[in-house]
Formats: structure tokens, sequence, C-alpha cells
């Protein structure tokens, strides 16, 4: 039957509650008297047959039917009460004087001790309103859970709604104080859930085994979802009460915690990627609490780095019951409190790890190895945003106190190549990930919506600039002169002048006039500045519009009078300290500082919280690095940027537009005047795509450190080698004289200090591979073959060597203090560059960034310039370029592949010229041939070949096997820098013809073995 009435669907889900789930049906309680959220018979029966005592049972059964049934206070108090007695049990003794005892009103431990069952038509009545759910979940006689159901043809939206109204003070609030959690389905959009309070825009579809297609979607996660063992573990370890809402786990956080939980039972740590906006600090509070209460003398400490993130773990555990929590106020606290037995959960800020300078650091950490800290109990470590935290100083402090720890990192984002080894290094392999595409193919997120603008910027007077130099440089050296005009390039390319900047204030104004959510006043935006400078400038030229009063600048900057105290100001102008200064004491005047905050702390906390609540008075956020990151303000819809990002960074900016608000919230927009498309789309394949690493076992991570600590160590003895070999024909006794006649000549002499000063280059640029080659073995030293005595000189080698390159620097004149010109080159921009008006240049406007990974032809088409789309040559020539430039860029790393998406290429071109192919078939296979190129790979490609070296290999081999080999005697021959030495490079080529047995076949080989430079 198409569409059955809801009577029908009702009668089926009835059958599948009774006959696969296993519940008792109680029922149609239509015409049932005095229905209530706690049947005292059921709930008593069930205590009895548990074996508790009958005095106990009636003393619990009353508490459990008071509480339910009393009208203090809200509905979320009264619930969260409920849950409290449910969860820890009901306190009750038998006869006066005699001990407490604990009765469970459901058993937690025993799933199958409860007595599951529903009711249907389940009548609820306050005054003259009566309401009545369509089916109701009973555990022990305490109804738990809610379900409402429409027929097919009428939105699922509909049954939420109902069940969100029925909540309400006026019809049945009362009967919502013991359930856990409100379903609402139907036979074509399935099951969504939520629990009491949930708005419409929180209530989700599960989400698990997608394969499986048999059946209504509603039955499907209705079985999984009222699974009884499943209902209790949801309920017991899933709910919690954050600052006045109650929150159920997602299926991403759900799963997460299951998969932690087999982690931690193993003691094995690792790190949970769940993308921005998807409650990574829910995840972190679920699988804390389970811990604390499953791993018998645990402890936790989580590191954060931002205060909103601290504040927000401790009040949630202090929901959840948890009371024995603390927050450090200092490194030395932090101590005291892991070498004591209790807090079981201490919240810190990262830095409170690192609050010691350079010179007593080091001593700091040989302490700390020498005299272990002697830390109470399992601790078990949480880091937010590992990636940012998990090398250098920070990381040594923390191996070095919590050397026992097991360490669980959370991201937002994934590991990219540049610091996947090292994070994976110290936290492991990945427990679990939910991707940027998934949460917004399951509603938990908005998709985004992607915009380039470019304003040009031109020099009005290339005279006035060179007489300004003419005029500046008459008393320097080359060297000087060379470093300032770099100054010059720099500021010109990186600074926006003025005027540009007056375009995009112009621009941002237009926005708020023309765009629906800024307009309607709904939404609101953030700009992101390059610069503290820049960020103070865009806020005073805002003073001068209607934002005035409606827009804040948020920086890492607090006002200080020693800030200007040493200020050069150079030509009559402010610099840019002075003018930072002067921005903020003006901005901060009227401001008075509550609590113990300063006036920059108050002054933030209020307009953030302004900008979160009321977006019509608090329209425009100016920042530079500042609430990029953990920065959630559901309002938030455009993010403007003006500074140069990528990778993290980027993705976790562009991400504060994308949280859940009003229905006419579709998506989040960027408006980039970086041109950092390119960057954008990258990042968003990457946050979606399927990484090499999420499929690691443990010992993989482990044989990964030491091929790191090798080429490392290498690295450092290679730079070090460099160095001394530099300064090996220096003069006995090699003072600071020797050195400085070798490397400068006569230092009264322009041509002495011109003919040595390769010498001087090539020193400069040994010292920096050194300490570079130092900084990144630094940490690891204690997981090398050095002793104690070579870790000493391998340090006492670079500070000489900083204090060399200093002394040769000044003796040759090669310095000078760029920040007495800064004031007069900002002036020439302010003055000589002029912007033209913006003009958007996103090669395809409107479409998503999901759209954009796989693009939707007619969709990108539609969008292209009007001069272009019109005309169907000119759209097939656009693509065909764009295509012919991807296969050209990437035919070194596969020749074999891109050879063949050429030649189809061409044949599809040739084609579309004969006209032998309709102009949609042509697009059709366009489409396919781009998804071709993007991949890099045909779709039946063995599993065993999971690299992109391994791919390429197996192209032009055409064997799994002999790839597999080939790929593995070239790991095992190649040595570091290989592509730079040809003794190396004849190993590598040995031990392909080992494999291949073909001399032309090694050369082919070869060539792509060098252009996959991350694979080998």
């Amino acid at each position: 039957m198409i569409n059955p009435i809801e009577r029908i669907t009702q009668n089926r889900i009835i059958k599948l509650f009774k006959d696969e789930l296993g519940y008792v049906y109680y029922g149609n309680w239509e015409k049932r008297e005095h229905n209530s959220n706690v049947e005292g018979e059921i709930l008593e029966r069930n205590l009895l047959k548990r074996g508790y005592a009958e005095t106990l049972t009636d003393k619990a059964v009353k508490e459990v039917y008071d509480m339910a049934t009393t009208n203090a206070g809200n509905i979320y108090t009264r619930n969260k009460a409920m849950y409290s007695l449910l969860r820890y049990g009901v306190k009750a003794r038998p006869e006066l004087g005699e001990q407490f005892d604990t009765i469970f009103p459901i058993d937690w431990l025993n799933w199958e001790q409860n007595e599951f069952g529903i009711a249907e038509e389940v009548t609820l009545t306050k005054g003259e309103h009566t309401r009545r759910p369509d089916i109701v979940l009973y555990i022990n006689g305490i109804a738990v859970g809610v379900l409402e159901l429409k027929r097919g043809t009428t939105d699922v939206a509909e049954s939420v709604n109902q069940s969100i109204s029925n909540q309400k003070l006026l019809f049945n609030e009362w009967f919502y104080t013991t359930v856990q959690l409100i379903m609402a389905g139907n036979n074509t959009q399935g099951l969504r859930y939520g629990t009491i309070e949930t708005q419409a825009k929180y209530y989700l579809a599960w989400k698990e085994d997608e394969d499986d297609n048999e059946g209504y979607k509603l039955d499907k996660y209705l079985k999984k979802l009222c699974d009884k063992e499943r209902l209790t573990d949801l309920i017991y370890n899933g709910v919690v009460f954050d600052a006045g809402v109650k929150k159920l786990p997602r299926p991403h956080q759900y799963f997460g915690l299951k998969a932690s939980q087999d982690f931690v039972k193993r003691k094995e740590g690792g790190i949970i990627w769940h993308t921005q906006g998807s409650g990574k600090s829910l995840m972190m509070v679920m699988l804390g609490k389970w811990i604390l209460e499953n791993v018998p003398n645990s402890r936790i400490v989580i590191l954060t780095d931002r205060t909103e993130l601290d504040d927000q773990i401790e009040r949630v555990f202090k929901d959840v019951g948890e009371t024995d929590v603390a927050k450090t106020k200092s490194g030395r606290e932090l101590l005291h409190f892991l070498t004591s037995s209790r807090p079981r959960l201490v919240c810190s800020l990262i830095h409170k790890f690192g609050n010691r300078n350079e010179t007593d650091f080091d001593a700091f950490i040989k302490e700390l190895e020498e005299n272990p800290v002697q830390t109470q109990g399992e601790i078990f470590v949480f880091i937010d945003e590992c990636h940012r935290t998990q090398s250098g100083k920070l990381n040594q402090v923390m191996k070095a106190v919590l050397h026992n720890a097991v360490f669980i990192g959370f991201t937002g984002t994934p590991l990219l190549k540049q610091d996947k080894k090292t994070t994976m290094e110290v936290f492991g392999r990945y427990i679990h990930t939910y991707k940027f595409n998934e949460a917004v193919e399951d509603g938990v997120v908005k998709d985004l919506m992607y915009e380039g603008r470019s304003i040009e910027q031109n020099l009005t007077s290339q005279t006035k600039v060179d007489q300004w130099f003419e005029a500046k440089t008459a008393g320097l050296n080359d060297f000087q002169k060379n470093e300032l005009k770099k100054k010059w390039g720099t500021m010109q390319n990186v600074l926006s002048s003025k005027s540009r900047m007056e375009k995009i204030v112009a621009d941002i104004l237009m926005d708020f006039t023309t765009k629906p959510r800024l307009k309607s006043q709904m939404g609101n935006a953030i700009l992101v500045a390059s610069s503290i400078y820049e960020a103070c400038k865009y806020y005073n030229l805002f003073l001068n519009t209607e934002l005035k009063n409606r827009c804040a600048i948020i920086t890492s900057y607090n006002p200080n009078a020693s800030d200007v105290s040493l200020e050069d100001t150079g030509a009559d102008n402010e610099t840019d300290r002075q003018y930072i200064y002067n921005t903020y004491t003006e901005l901060l005047k009227n401001v008075s500082p509550s609590g113990n905050k300063s006036k920059t702390e108050t002054y933030e906390t209020e307009s953030k919280e302004q900008f979160r609540k009321e977006p019509a008075r608090m329209k425009l956020l100016i920042v530079v690095s500042k609430l990029l990151t953990g920065f959630d303000a559901p309002p938030c819809s455009y993010i403007y940027i003006d500074k140069k990002m990528q990778d993290h960074t980027l993705f976790q900016a562009i991400c504060r537009v994308n949280r859940l608000d009003t229905e006419d919230k579709d998506y989040g927009y960027i408006v980039d005047y970086m041109e950092l498309f390119g960057n954008v789309t990258d990042a968003i394949n990457v946050y979606t795509s399927e990484l090499d690493s999420e499929g690691f076992t443990k010992d993989e991570v482990e044989v990964q450190l030491k091929d790191r600590l090798k080429i490392a160590t290498d690295r450092l003895m290679t730079a070090l080698e460099t160095v001394e070999s530099i300064c090996e024909n220096v003069s006995p006794p090699k003072s600071d004289l020797e050195y400085i006649h070798y490397f400068c000549g006569n230092t009264e002499n322009p041509d002495d200090l011109k003919a040595n000063e390769y010498k001087r280059m090539a020193l400069y640029k040994a010292i920096v591979e050194y300490i570079r080659a130092y900084a990144g073995l630094k940490a690891d030293f204690a997981n090398t073959s050095f002793s104690e005595a070579e870790i000493k000189r391998f340090h006492q080698k670079m500070e000489d060597y900083l204090s060399l390159r200093e002394i040769i620097r000044k003796a040759s004149g090669e310095t000078i203090d760029l920040k007495a010109y800064e004031a007069d080159m900002r002036f020439l921009i302010d003055t000589y560059i002029r912007a033209e008006e913006s003009e958007n240049i996103s090669p395809f406007e409107d479409i998503s960034l999901l759209d954009l990974i796989e693009t939707n032809m007619d969709k990108a088409i539609d969008t292209l310039p009007l001069g272009i789309k019109g005309n169907r040559e000119a759209v097939a020539e656009t693509i065909e370029n764009n295509v012919r430039s991807k296969i050209v860029e990437e035919h070194l790393l596969d020749p074999k592949y891109f050879d063949q998406m050429s030649v189809l290429l061409q044949e599809l071109i040739e084609r579309r010229k004969a006209e032998t192919i309709s102009y949609q078939e042509y697009l059709k296979e366009m489409a396919e041939l781009i998804r071709q190129v993007n991949q890099g790979k045909h779709d039946d490609i063995p599993t065993s070949i999971d690299t992109k070296g391994k791919v390429a290999l197996y192209h032009t081999l055409e064997n799994e096997e002999l790839a597999l080999v080939c790929d593995r005697a070239v790991q095992y021959a190649k040595q570091e820098g290989f592509r730079e030495n040809l003794a190396k490079q004849k190993l590598v080529k040995k031990a392909i013809f080992e494999v291949v047995k073909d001399v032309n076949k090694v050369e082919e080989i070869y060539k792509i073995i060098e252009a996959h430079k991350e694979d080998y």
C-alpha cells in the first residue's frame, strides 16, 4: 500500500517492539485513567524480583514516584534530579538506625534484569488539555522514551514539533520528568531523536550500517536505538547536563565513545578526529566520565589551550555529578595535584606546562628526567587540538612529567603530512574519525559557500617612491639597501593600503545591506585581519560607518604603557605599536573591569556574549588569530578573510560559520580577499578524504618513530659537518678576530667585504640548517643512542654558532634596524597605492565546497561569468584548458596513467569538434574524466596499492605483486638525500633493476620514485 495511514505504521512498529526487540506490550492506554510517568506496580514487581527487601522496595518506589511527580523547579532541574536518582540509585535503610542501602530503579550493569515495555495512545491530561503520545517506552515502569509517528506524506518535522509542544507547561510538561529519549518518525524520512527541550534543529537521524537497505529506515533505526542493551548504555553513559541544556550523543560521538573504551581497556592512547563543530568537548566529557567510573584508581588531566573550553569542561563534569574536579592556576599547582591522590580530574591550560623561560628550561627538563614526578593513580591525558601541541617544549615536559600516562588527542582536523608523524608518536593511531562531509550530510553542521574577491592595488607614483628611497638609503651599504628594499617589497605585497581597506569596509557594509542573513540582522560576521595593526585600522574605519558601536576588535593585545615608551616614530608618523596602543586606549576608556578581569578581558567577554546572543547589536568581530579556533557562535554566517592562511588554521577559521542556527541559515559563507581558493578546496579535500594513516596498527606507528629518528639524526650530523667544514680554514686560535678576518677581511674596506660575501652567505645558511636540525631532534634525544656528553656538545655548538652569526653580521654591517623606516613606508603605501573596486574572482560562484569536490557540471557552467557561459565553445575550452593543466601538472608523478588521461581528453575534444557527440553527452563524459584525473588512479586498483607512489608503480608495471616488491626494494635501498647524491641514486636504481630486470624500465621507474617525495 502506498502511503499507509498512521495507524497501519503504528501497528507495524508495535509488532517490531514486541517480536524483534522483546518488549512487553502493556496495551492501548487511551481509555486508561491515571497514566503516569512511573507505573508503581511494575517498578515494585521488578525490584522485588531483583531481590530487594520489601521495606526498601516500598521506600524506593515512593521516592521515585514523588520525584517524578513533583512540581518544584522547571523541567530541566526536575529531569536532572530524576536522572541522578535513576543513575546513582535511591539511598534508603530498612529501619531507623540501620545502614543505608542503595536501590537502583534500573539495573545498569545487568540490563537483562530490567523489564522493557511499551504502551500506545497513552492519554495524558492536564486540566482541559489532553495529549496522547503514540508510543511510550518504559523500563521497569518508568517512562524513559516517547515516540510520535506520522504518515509518509507528513513531514517528520511535524512529529518533532508535536513532541516539543507536549513538553510545554500548558500541556504535559510533568510527564517528561523521567523521559530520556524523544523520537519522531515516518516511513519516508525515517527516525529523528532528541531529549527534553531539544530544539527542532538539533533533532538528528541515527546513522549506522548504511549498507543495510532492507525495510523502512524507521524500523531499522528503532531496532538500533531501542535495542535493550543499547538503550541502557545510551542512557547510562551518554546523557550530559551542560549548563541548562540536556544532551544526548550524536551517532559519531556514541561510536567514538565505544571505540575509545576499547583503547582505554588496552591502556592504548590514540587520536579522535571529529570535525569542527561536531561536539568534541562533549565527547571528552562522556569519555572522561566513563574512565573515572570504570577504570579503578584512574585520574584524568584535560589540557586545552582555550579558557572557554577549560571553564566548560570543569562546569560539565560538575553537572554530571563529578565533584572531585580542580582547575590549576600554575605549573607548580598542577604538579602538586598530580603527586597527590586527589582531585581525580584536573583541568589545565596547556601553557601551564611550559611557563619557564628558555634559560632554565633545559635544567627543568633534566631535573624532571632525573627525579621523575611520583604521580598518583592511573593517569589519562586528554589534549585538545593535539596537532598544535604535539612537539617542542610542551611535548618534552609532558613526556617527562607524565611518563606512564595514556595520551588521547582530540582534533577537529586531520593530521596533515607535516605534523602527522610526530603527533602519532605522542598519541598513537586514530581511535575514531568523523569528517566534515559526514557532518554536513548528517545535518550536524552547515555546508560552506565560497566566494573569492580581488581588489587590485596600483602604485600611483613610482617617482615619489624612488625619491624617498634615494634620500633614505644614501648612507647605507649594499646589504642594508637590499634589506630595506626587500622590506618595502614585502610590505607592498602583504600590507593593505588604506585605500584597499576602505574598499573592503565598503564591501562588507554592502553585504550587510543586501545579503539575507546579514540584512535581517539574524546573522553576523567575522573579519580576519592579517595583523593587530590592520585589525585596529579596520576597527577605526568602521567607527565612521553605521556599524559604529556594533563591531568589536578581539586580538591577543593588551595595552601597556611600556609598549610605546621606546618607539622611534620616523617622519612624524605613528609607529604600528603606537597606533595599536592608542586605538585600544580609546576603545577601553569607558569599560569598567568586572570581577577579577582586566578591562580588555571584560570588553572581550561582553563583545563575544553579545555576538553569540544578540547578532543585531554585535554585527561584526574583527580578529587576527583569536577566536579562529573553538569559538562557537550559531548566528555567525559570514567570515571575511584578509589574511594568508593554510591547512589547520584555514580550515578551523572557515568553520566558525558552520554552526546550526535558525531555519534561514542555509550555509556558512566564506569571502576571501587573499586568493586562498586553491588552499580552501585542497583543505576540504583533505578534511573529507580517507587518510593513509587511518588504518595504522600500533606496531606501524612505532616503526614510524624509529624511521623519523634516524632521518632526524642523519640531518643533524650532516648539518654539523657542513658548518664545521665552512669554518675549517679559519686560522688558529679561532677567536673572534680570526673569524672576522676570514669571513669579512678588512671591515673598513668595502671591496674586502664584497669579496668575502659568498663565505658569509654560506655560513648563515649552514647555521640556520644546524639550528633547525637541532630543534627537530631536541625533544627526542632521550630516544637516540647519543650519550649525555654528546647531547651537551650539540647544545654548546648551537649556542656557539648563534653567537658567531651575530658577531659576523655586526662586523660586516649586515644588520639594519628596519623599525626606524616602518612608519615612513606605511605612509608611502597609504599615499601612493590606490585600490580598485572589489571584483568577484571565484571560478564557480555559489557552489558549496562539497560540490566543488566532485563538480556538478551543470551547476558549474551556470555560474561561469556571463561572457563565457552563454557560449558553448568558450565553456568547453575553459574546462578543457583546466583539465589539460591538471594533467600536465601531475604527469611526472604517474606518466602512464596521465598519458592515458591525456589521450582520453584529446579524443573527447576531437569528438566535440567533429560534432559526433551531443553537448550534454560531452559534459557528462567530461565530468567523469575530471573525476578520474582528480582521483589519480583507476577505480579497480587493488587494496594493497595504498599510496600514491605504489599506484604509479602499479600503473607502470601493470602487476600488483611486482609493484609491491619494487616499492619494498626502494624503501629498503633509499638513503636520506638520494635525490642530490649520484652514489645514493645508483643504490636505488640497482634495487629497481633487481626487481624489473630491464635497464630502460629502471630509468622510467626511478623518475617516478624521484617525483613522489612524500612516499620515498
